[in-house]
């Protein structure tokens, strides 16, 4: 094994990312090398230090090493994934960061709270898009995992072009709760379909919850009533990660390791929101859902959220905009709110960066 050899490379060195690394480095009971690369040299060197300190400290076989990537271009990307030739890919780099839903100081956050994070989609697309590229041409047949808003992201890569296995969080903050709220253990007992956008009822309190429930099955059976039956899960005000990171572990050791695997994940194949799935020992995933409930079915469900406010892919590759979020861009403008073909995913997020700039320097409106 040569110094970058790893099993599992990470993209990006967020608070995303670090949940995962660090989940990781305390529960994986595998020998695996994780290797995190980032732009920031102080950044990765506490990543490192801290995901082998909790690796020691918790007894796990799990090493840690890290690479400076000054630019994540062709060039360097290709360079990193030839050297350390992982089984699996976790990309978590994004050009836009989570603390866009923090505040609403500003034009920009203002908009996106008011018409949907897929007003973010090309930024978070673009790294993904070439990433994913990249280790679909160096390494044929890695594990792709893309954690940067994959409900609605995962299908634009599709659309362009690029093979990728799934995402991590959303649909697995609200799997795990519900399960963790009923004590339930054993996988497949418990079976969502859930999209994105319905995360944010929960972190109203009960009394509060209103709208689209997630569909939930116990032991086979769907819940009739989801805020009722699981009134006492309660989601913290802004970001999730310290479950929505951690989702993400089970399913990145099992491909490493070769081994069988069920749960729950936005964006599988590049499908719009979030399933139940299970994948083989060889890696392979395929939706997982309740009897009595098609794929199509599924599909129809998650992609009826963006339909009503945001965005969706249409078989000819062009992602639209829908509904508020449609109405807020075309007010600022009408160009970026026709929407873009997903192979031009670059020149989209060219021009909603200027946008971007622009809002950011305007104040929030009353």
């Amino acid at each position: 094994m040569n110094n970058h050899s790893a099993d599992i490379t990470f993209f990006g060195t967020g608070e995303f990312a670090a949940r995962a690394l660090f989940d990781l480095a305390a529960s994986a009971s595998q020998a695996i090398t994780v290797q995190i690369v980032g732009r920031s040299e102080a950044r990765l060197a506490w990543l490192r230090t801290a995901a082998n300190a909790r690796a020691v400290l918790f007894g796990r076989p799990v090493r840690t090493i890290t690479r400076v990537c000054p630019s994540f271009d062709e060039e360097s990307i290709t360079r990193v994934l030839k050297e350390s030739r992982p089984k699996v890919v976790f990309q978590a780099a994004s050009l836009q960061t989570a603390s866009v839903l923090r505040g609403a100081d500003n034009a920009w956050s203002q908009l996106v709270q008011q018409g949907g994070l897929s007003a973010t989609a090309p930024f978070q697309a673009l790294l993904s898009l070439r990433i994913a590229r990249i280790a679909e041409h160096v390494l044929p047949g890695i594990h792709f995992l893309n954690a940067c808003f994959p409900d609605v992201v995962n299908p634009m890569l599709v659309a362009a072009g690029v093979r990728v296995l799934s995402g991590v969080g959303n649909i697995g903050i609200l799997s795990n709760a519900f399960a963790g709220s009923r004590n339930v253990r054993e996988p497949g007992r418990v079976r969502v379909l859930a999209h994105y956008q319905q995360l944010g009822v929960w972190r109203k309190v009960p009394q509060e919850r209103a709208g689209t429930a997630p569909r939930v099955w116990l032991d086979g059976q769907e819940v009739d009533d989801v805020f009722g039956a699981f009134a006492d899960v309660q989601l913290s005000p802004e970001v999730a990660f310290d479950i929505s990171g951690a989702t993400g572990v089970p399913l990145m050791v099992a491909l490493a390791s070769g081994m069988a695997w069920r749960g729950h994940v936005p964006g599988p194949l590049g499908l719009p929101g979030g399933y139940p799935v299970r994948i083989d020992a060889s890696g392979n995933m395929s939706l997982d859902l309740p009897e009595g409930v098609t794929a199509k079915d599924a599909e129809a469900w998650n992609k009826a959220f963006e339909e009503r406010s945001g965005m969706t892919v249409g078989p000819d590759g062009h992602a639209q905009y829908h509904g508020l979020l449609r109405e807020k861009l075309q007010a600022h403008d009408a160009d970026i709110a026709k929407g873009f073909h997903c192979a031009d995913v670059e020149i989209a997020a060219q021009r909603l960066s200027a946008l971007r700039d622009r809002l950011q320097a305007a104040p929030a409106l009353a």
